[in-house]
């Protein structure tokens, strides 16, 4: 079963899915380990693992701060691609790799991708790499059967839509608003019609993430996306709270 598949069969008996966020190495691989037991125990259908870089051009604050500190303790790919290993081994759910083109081009980008496949990873999102630059890349999820899911922002004309939607599978990851992740996003009618853009341009499903925070905004799409998107909210609660709170607010999604 392909990724958008599994995905619209899990839609029949949910409105919206939950998908998460989280860094690898950061805090700890021994954090992270206890964060993803506790969110697949509440119920989240797809998490989506960030091999930190450098340069995380598509993130905000929270989220950079997180990529350089997992750098800064020593995180290397290496390590990201055995504990996805063992994460997709232990849960059956679908997890997703992200993370910014360079680190495949330094690790071989079909090497990267046959690993990806072998230790069980469902798809990629690459923020900074447009298809028009990504045809081995492209050519080589399709051989593999993995996901190469593209991004549509507000800024994207129905035209941009469409060619995006061709060479994407899995889902179309949807920015709520323009900017980078972790700010507050209002649910305006610029918002629904530009949802409606979105469904239009493809039949896959339709995930929306930047700023979604809390059960009001998993209500305020619900009829409108596929899966809620929650990044940035669940990073900080760890930090503030540890890894033990992340079951109670999970559980106040829904």
């Amino acid at each position: 079963m392909t990724l958008a598949q599994e995905i619209k069969h899990t839609l029949a008996d949910r409105e919206i899915l939950l998908m998460t966020h989280l860094v690898l190495g950061y805090p700890s691989f021994e954090v992270n380990r206890e964060v993803i037991a506790r969110m697949v125990e509440r119920g989240v259908d797809i998490i989506e693992l960030q091999i930190p870089f450098s340069e995380p051009v598509a993130d905000g604050p929270v989220i950079l701060r997180a990529n350089q500190e997992a750098i800064a303790g020593g995180i290397k790919v290496r390590q990201c691609l055995e504990f996805a290993a063992e994460m997709a081994a232990k849960h059956r759910i679908p997890f997703l790799f992200m993370t910014y083109y360079n680190i495949l081009f330094k690790y071989g980008v079909t090497e990267f991708l046959d690993k990806t496949r072998e230790i069980g990873v469902r798809g990629l999102i690459i923020p900074d790499l447009p298809p028009e630059e990504g045809a081995d890349y492209l050519a080589a999820c399709r051989r593999l059967e993995l996901a190469p899911i593209q991004i549509f922002a507000p800024t994207s004309s129905d035209e941009r839509m469409a060619t995006l939607a061709g060479h994407g599978d899995g889902f179309i990851y949807c920015v709520a608003r323009r900017g980078v992740t972790g700010a507050k996003t209002s649910f305006d009618k610029r918002f629904t019609d530009y949802i409606a853009r979105c469904r239009r341009a493809t039949d896959l499903p339709l995930a929306v993430g930047f700023g979604i925070a809390d059960r009001q905004d998993v209500e305020m799409l619900r009829g409108q996306a596929d899966i809620a998107v929650i990044g940035s909210a669940t990073i900080r609660l760890v930090e503030e709270h540890g890894p033990a709170a992340v079951s109670d607010f999970i559980a106040t999604l829904r």
